[in-house]
């Protein structure tokens, strides 16, 4: 049977040759340049063809060998092969499914490729342009001259080189204290000796995790750090102990089921070195890596996650702080309410647009281009999403993988396998609470709204709204979900921020504290 490609190309330059055939006098009128010129525009138009159809092709091979591999069942039998750093079956739950790792790009990255979808970001681009230009203009005519404001920019990374000294030794306690906890837990197991490792590698991840629960927050707290510089200290003091976590849960059960009281080899130093660094939160002592870093694209991804920094704040400056910086001192109604978050609908979805774009897409890829990282599905078609359940696991797919795999289906093998809801309950009670630890973290205050839409409405949308949704109208009803959504944090976050510095507490107490003062403070 003749390939595909091939009949492609025969029929390509069968209909050029047809083309190309002059008429009679028509031959010397055309002249050799032209038939030359169209002959090449006839290749170059084939070439392209030829070149997309084997990016389609490559990239549903991928996926459909990465689902086939992450779907296969535990009751057929072993792989054929298996990584030395993975488990046997009997150190494993027969539930559980390994992330596997693959050489792809990211989704954006690929759909860059398309000139269709390029101009379509181009145009987005533009319109961010206008809009600052439009800005900036109207300040001139009004002010007399251009109002170039970055004092929000500058209180929001106030005080970062006191984070990122704080920094330091949170690094170092993940850089050191696990890595020999699960040494002295693989030393010999004959006599006491062990014992007494295992019990010294329990006091150190003790001192390990109060470190890392108990500096940043001090810090934070005693020096009043601002916004941005406290949501260096709150991820990286998450992602740190993600990384602890994951790297024991993967390595501490062939330990423990070390046979003979002979000695487990603990994975390499570097391995765990590098996993501390790429942008993945499971671990692996090995990972697939292209072949070479692309140093161009390194900066154009800094150089873009920069840029959606300076417009987030500028975002920020124009559309939010105008609107809220008084509104506490105005008697509180439920039209005001409602119009602010009506208002900040906009800003808002703007902001969750910036923020995916900025970490999801260029921090990550950066970073995986300069360790040469081949895995770099950081995220999914989440725009496409007809469900909650699927926005969920294709919104930040780093996350997930680790929700899945420590939460979701080492509830499920605790359980027995069958309580599938509670081990879904579980994530989400505790994706609601990391995430509301974060923002309370940030801004420095308790106000539970990420709380209450991540359980009240998120989790009954997840059961909801599934995958059995498929139509367009799901997908439209769900980016309207999403931009009330985001309009309501925007509008609650920034009355509480301005609320708390308009009317301070006279005495410092624990209901002061966990009570919004946006609802009593009209000055």
């Amino acid at each position: 049977m003749e390939p595909r490609a091939a009949r492609l190309r025969r029929r390509t330059g069968s209909r050029a040759e047809q083309e190309d055939q002059p008429s009679g006098g028509n031959a010397e009128a055309r002249g050799g340049p032209d038939l030359v010129q169209w002959t090449r525009h006839m290749e170059a138009v084939k070439m392209q063809l030829l070149e997309q159809l084997q990016g389609q092709l490559l990239e549903l091979l991928d996926r459909a060998t990465s689902e086939a591999v992450q779907s296969y069942p535990p009751q057929c039998g072993p792989l054929p092969t298996i990584p030395s750093d993975s488990l046997s079956k009997t150190q494993e739950p027969s539930l559980k499914k390994r992330k596997v790792f693959i050489i792809r790009k990211s989704l954006l990255d690929e759909l860059m490729e398309v000139q269709h979808f390029r101009t379509i970001y181009h145009m987005f681009i533009a319109g961010l342009c206008v809009f600052i230009i439009s800005t900036l203009v109207i300040d001139f005519i009004d002010e007399g001259r251009l109002m170039l404001e970055f004092d929000l920019l500058i209180f929001s990374f106030g005080q970062l080189p006191l984070a990122l000294m704080t920094w330091v030794p949170m690094f170092l306690s993940t850089l050191l204290v696990p890595y020999q906890a699960l040494r002295l837990w693989a030393r010999s197991q004959a006599g006491g000796a062990w014992t007494l490792g295992v019990g010294l590698g329990c006091m150190l991840l003790v001192a390990h995790m109060a470190l890392l629960g108990i500096l940043p927050v001090h810090v934070a707290a005693e020096y009043q750090l601002p916004p941005a510089s406290r949501s260096v200290l709150v991820f990286e003091q998450v992602r740190f102990l993600m990384k602890s976590y994951s790297f024991l849960r993967e390595t501490v059960p062939g330990v423990l089921h070390a046979k003979g009281g002979k000695g487990v080899q603990a994975p390499s130093f570097s391995s765990y070195f590098y996993f501390l660094f790429c942008p993945t939160l499971i671990y692996r002592e090995t990972y697939p890596r292209t072949p070479n870093v692309k140093w161009n694209y390194v900066a154009k991804n800094f150089a873009q996650a920069l840029g959606c920094v300076l417009y987030a704040c500028f975002i920020l400056g124009r559309l939010c702080v105008p609107v809220f910086a008084n509104m506490s001192r105005e008697p509180f109604s439920t039209r005001a309410l409602v119009l602010s978050v009506m208002h900040a609908t906009l800003p808002g979805i703007f902001m969750l647009l910036l923020i995916f774009f900025a970490f999801l897409h260029c921090w990550l890829n950066a970073f995986a281009e300069m360790l040469r990282f081949g895995d770099r599905m950081f995220y999914r078609d989440w725009w496409n999403s007809t469900s909650f359940s699927n926005y969920y696991r294709t919104w930040n797919v780093v996350v997930h993988d680790w929700l899945y795999s420590y939460i979701y289906q080492d509830g499920l093998w605790l359980l027995g396998g069958k309580a599938r809801r509670a081990a879904m309950l579980g994530v989400f009670l505790v994706s609601a609470v990391v995430h509301e630890y974060i923002f309370c973290f940030v801004l420095g205050f308790f106000y539970p709204v990420m709380l209450i839409l991540f359980l009240v409405i998120g989790g009954p949308m997840n059961f909801m709204m599934h995958d059995r949704h498929t139509g367009p109208a799901w997908n439209v009803l769900m980016w309207t979900m999403l931009f009330l959504g985001q309009g309501i944090q925007v509008s609650l976050y920034c009355q509480e921020w301005y609320a708390r510095r308009h009317c301070p507490l006279p005495q410092t107490t624990f209901w002061g504290l966990v009570t919004p003062r946006s609802w009593s403070c009209h000055t």
